[in-house]
C-alpha cells in the first residue's frame, strides 16, 4: 500500500513495481479525481498489469479509514504529507494533523495488522527545522523511532531526502512555464543551496531502506547540491530562457539558506553504506542517570552533512542531471513540435 499514492512518488513507485511479481498495489489517498485520473492513465499505458492496482479513498487523519485499507497488506510506503513550506507556515496545525498524527495512525494500524515493513518518507527540512513543515516532519520522525521500539513484528524505517526535481509543486515546472509565457524566471535567493535528486533516486533510497534498513533507522542518500542560481540558469539554457532576466523575489515564509540531511548529532552515529548513510535508532532507555554520567566527546569534532558542504554541481552537471529526467525530455519534445 502506498499512502498519498496519487502523488509524484506514488506514480514513480507504481512504475517500478507494476511489472514485478507483487500481487496487488493499493493506492490510498483522499482525492477521488486524482485516483480516477491515475486509474485511466495506467489502464491506457500498462493494461496488462493495471488490474493489480486497487484504489482506496481515505485519509491518514482517520485511523478507521486506514484500517479499512490495510487488511492483508505486507508492505507500506507512507508518502502522504503536507509538504508545501508556505502553506504549512500559515496552517501549522493542519501539518500536525497529517504529518504527525497521520503517521501515528498509519503505524498503529500497521502494527495491529502485523504488516511486515513500513517505510516512511521524510525531508531534509526535518533536520534543524525552522518552519512548520520541517518541525512537523521532525516530530513525525520521532513518532517513527518511538513506534519502532514497541514492535518486533513490523519493521519501521524512515528515509530523509532533499528536493526532488520536477515533483508536484516543485520549482522547475514553474520556471518552464514562465519561460514559455515570456516571463522572467523568479527565484528566491541566488546563493541558497539545495540537495537535488530525481524521483528515481528517491525510489532507490526507499528501496534501499526496504532491503537494508533495520527498525528505527533513518536513511539518507549522499545527494549532491547546487545553488538555486545554478539550477535556474541550467533550466534557462535547456529551454531558451534569458538568464539576464532572472528576477530575485526574496526568501519565502519559513525558508532556509541551506538544508541539512544529517545533523551533527546524527553524524556521530551514522553508518556509511556507500551511497547512503544509515542512522540507527537511539536504543537508550529512560534511565536518566546515563545522560549525566556518559557524554560523547566526538560531537566536538564532527560537522553536519548539509547542502553547503556536500558535492556542489556546476551548471553543466546540473543541466545533465535535469536533462536526464523523463519529465524534462517530454517537455523538450513538446517545445520541438
Amino acid at each position: 500500500m502506498i499512502t498519498g499514492g496519487t502523488g509524484s512518488f506514488g506514480n514513480a513507485v507504481l512504475n517500478r513495481f507494476l511489472k514485478t511479481d507483487i500481487g496487488e498495489i493499493r493506492i490510498f489517498s483522499r482525492d477521488e479525481k486524482k485516483q480516477d485520473d491515475m486509474r485511466h492513465e495506467f489502464q491506457a499505458k500498462m493494461p496488462e498489469v493495471a488490474e493489480k492496482i486497487k484504489f482506496y479513498i481515505g485519509d491518514v487523519r482517520d485511523i478507521q479509514s486506514v484500517k479499512n485499507a490495510i487488511h492483508g497488506v505486507d508492505y507500506i510506503f507512507h508518502a502522504a504529507a503536507l509538504k508545501q513550506v508556505p502553506s504549512c507556515e500559515f496552517f501549522p496545525i493542519e501539518a500536525v494533523k497529517t504529518n504527525v498524527l497521520g503517521t501515528e495512525n498509519v503505524l498503529t494500524a500497521a502494527i495491529d495488522e502485523e504488516v511486515k515493513t513500513v517505510i516512511c518518507l521524510s525531508t531534509d527540512k526535518a533536520a534543524y527545522p525552522v518552519n512548520a513543515m520541517g518541525t512537523s516532519k521532525a516530530m513525525m520522525e520521532k513518532v517513527i523511532v518511538a513506534k519502532s521500539r514497541t514492535t518486533t513484528k513490523t519493521k519501521i524505517c524512515c528515509t530523509r531526502y532533499g528536493n526532488v526535481m520536477c515533483s508536484r509543486g516543485s520549482v522547475i515546472p514553474l520556471w518552464i512555464d514562465q519561460i514559455r509565457n515570456g516571463q522572467p524566471i523568479t527565484l528566491t535567493e541566488p546563493k541558497m543551496t539545495r540537495f537535488i535528486m530525481s524521483l528515481d533516486e528517491a525510489v532507490d533510497l526507499v528501496l534501499f531502506a526496504f532491503e537494508h534498513g533495520e527498525s528505527g533507522d533513518i536513511l539518507v542518500q549522499k545527494a549532491p547540491a547546487c545553488t538555486i542560481q545554478t539550477q535556474a540558469e541550467a533550466v534557462c539554457e535547456l529551454f531558451g530562457g534569458d538568464k539576464k532576466q532572472i528576477k530575485i523575489i526574496g526568501i519565502r515564509h519559513g525558508e532556509k539558506m541551506y538544508e541539512t540531511l544529517l545533523t551533527k548529532e546524527e553524524c556521530v552515529r551514522a553508518i556509511d553504506m556507500g551511497n547512503f548513510y544509515r542512522v540507527p535508532c537511539d536504543k537508550r532507555d529512560l534511565n536518566y542517570d546515563k545522560y549525566y554520567t556518559q557524554g560523547n566527546s566526538q560531537l566536538t569534532q564532527i560537522t553536519e552533512f548539509n547542502s553547503n558542504n556536500t558535492v556542489r554541481l556546476d551548471i553543466e552537471q546540473v543541466k545533465e542531471k535535469i536533462a536526464s529526467l523523463q519529465y524534462i525530455k517530454d517537455e523538450l519534445a513538446k517545445g520541438n513540435k
